[in-house]
C-alpha cells in the first residue's frame, strides 16, 4: 500500500477504572472511520498502576483484550495499546496489537524507567519487534523506550516508529525532542501517543500526540491538555522518494544487537 491511515487517541486516563476508561474510549472512537491503524497511551484501561494488583490482566490478556478484539473487529483496522500482564513473578508491561480478524501480537517494553522502580514489578522484554500492516514495517515502542536509540536504530527493516506513553509534564521537552530527533535519524514516520490529565500519585500529564514525517516535520497535533483523536495518511511512496534522493541510511554504522 502506498498510504497508511493512522488515529491517535490522546485521553485523560482513569486511574484504576477500566470500565470508564474503555467507555471513555469507546466514545472517542464512535467517529473513527477508513483507518489503518488505531492507537492508544500506555496502560490506557488503568494509568500507570504497577504496583497495584487491580492494574494487571491474566496472562491471556483478560477483559482488556477482549475489548481491544471487540474494536478492531467493530472498525476494522488493527488496534494497538499497552497493558500490565501477568508474567512470570513479576508482570511485563504488553504492548498488544490486535487485528480486525483478531490475530494478536504483541511487544514487550524493553527499557524500564529506573527512576520510578519499575524493574522491581516488570520484567524487561528481550525482543525487538516489526509489525506489519498491509506491506507498511512498524517498530513498536513504549514510553521510556524513547530514550534509547540505539533500540530505535533504522537498519532499512521499518517505515514507521511508534511510542505510545505515560510521559509526565515535568519532561515534555525531552518527549518532543527526542520523537523528532527518531524521525530525523532513522528516515522514517514517527508517532507519539500520550495521555493528559493527573495520575494516582499526582503526576501531571500534558499531551504531546503527534506524527512527524521523515524529515522531522510535524504532520498533525492534538492540542495539549485536551482528550482528541488525531488522524493523519502516511504516504509510503514520498518516504521511498525521499530515502532514494538522500540515502543517508546506506552509510550507516553497522552493529548488532546484544542481550
Amino acid at each position: 500500500m502506498s498510504t497508511l491511515k493512522v488515529a491517535l487517541i490522546q485521553t485523560n486516563i482513569k486511574w484504576l477504572d477500566i470500565s470508564a476508561n474503555l467507555a471513555a474510549l469507546e466514545q472517542q472512537l464512535s467517529d473513527c472511520k477508513a483507518v489503518d491503524l488505531i492507537l492508544l497511551p500506555e496502560t490506557f484501561a488503568t494509568g500507570f498502576a504497577m504496583a497495584r494488583p487491580a492494574a494487571r490482566v491474566d496472562s491471556d490478556g483478560g477483559q482488556i483484550l477482549i475489548w481491544l478484539k471487540a474494536m478492531a473487529e467493530r472498525h476494522q483496522a488493527v488496534i494497538a495499546g499497552s497493558v500490565f500482564v501477568t508474567h512470570r513473578d513479576k508482570i511485563a508491561n504488553r504492548f498488544y496489537w490486535v487485528w480486525p480478524n483478531g490475530e494478536t501480537k504483541y511487544y514487550d517494553k524493553r527499557h524500564l524507567f529506573r527512576l520510578g522502580n519499575e524493574g522491581d514489578h516488570v520484567i524487561a522484554g528481550q525482543a525487538r519487534e516489526v509489525f506489519n500492516i498491509n506491506g507498511v514495517r512498524i517498530l513498536p515502542q513504549v514510553c521510556y523506550d524513547l530514550r534509547f536509540p540505539v533500540w530505535a536504530r533504522n537498519q532499512n527493516d521499518y517505515d514507521v516508529l511508534v511510542n505510545v506513553a505515560n510521559w509526565p509534564a515535568a519532561r515534555r521537552k525531552i518527549w518532543d525532542t527526542l520523537l523528532q530527533a527518531r524521525a530525523i535519524e532513522n528516515q522514517a514516520y514517527v508517532l507519539g501517543v500520550n495521555r493528559i490529565g493527573q495520575d494516582g500519585f499526582n503526576v501531571q500529564h500534558s499531551g504531546g500526540t503527534v506524527a512527524y514525517d521523515f524529515k522531522g516535520d510535524i504532520l498533525a497535533l492534538v492540542e495539549d491538555h485536551c482528550a482528541g483523536v488525531l488522524y493523519s495518511n502516511l504516504d509510503l511512496d514520498a518516504l521511498a522518494e525521499f530515502k532514494q534522493q538522500f540515502p543517508a541510511y546506506l552509510d550507516a554504522d553497522s552493529f548488532s544487537l546484544l542481550d
